[in-house]
């Protein structure tokens, strides 16, 4: 069934408004990071929130539309939670892979429930390729394969400014046609 054409309009105000919502996001929380880093000169581990931010930005946004960016968005969240209690030593060391495996499944939890609500379709990826990345990422992390500056960048306010701006240019372009 094709939608009618003020539903399509509306489907695609409603994705420009939440593209719109995340570029503005993402540059405020670049600002922030340029006048905490280098301004006021602040190291990125005294406050390890980049994760947790990149996630509630994503949440916000998911907000203004559900049907996108819900599953990244609840995923990115609660895994931040955990990157955020990890790194601010409130996790002992031994406890990091079950504080991480909490997460992903509290994060799955939620994703079934935006099944439910209608939010995400039973053949979403999103959670996969979200799960493996995080796998990767802390693979190459053991292993000291990532570069010097990954990390204060992961945990820097320069992560979610450069993520949110990112997915906003992608469902900028992605929005659809005329409104």
């Amino acid at each position: 069934m094709v939608k009618s054409f003020p539903v399509r309009a509306a489907a695609h105000a409603q994705n420009r408004r939440q593209a719109y919502a995340l570029l503005v996001m993402g540059v405020l929380f670049l600002i922030a990071a340029w006048i905490v880093h280098l301004v006021l000169g602040v190291r990125p581990g005294s406050y390890p929130l980049g994760v947790l931010l990149l996630g509630v930005g994503m949440l916000v946004a998911a907000m203004l539309n559900p049907r996108r960016l819900m599953v990244a968005a609840w995923l990115t969240t609660l895994l931040g939670i955990a990157v955020f209690l990890v790194f601010k030593g409130l996790i002992p060391g031994n406890q990091v892979l079950a504080v991480y495996i909490l997460a992903i499944g509290l994060g799955l939890l939620g994703i079934a429930w935006a099944g439910r609500r209608g939010y995400v379709g039973a053949g979403a990826v999103t959670p996969g390729i979200l799960i493996v990345i995080v796998g990767v990422i802390e693979y190459l992390l053991a292993r000291g394969l990532t570069p010097a500056q990954f990390i204060p960048f992961m945990l820097s306010l320069w992560l979610p400014g450069a993520g949110l701006l990112i997915i906003g240019l992608a469902y900028l372009l992605t929005a659809g046609g005329r409104e």
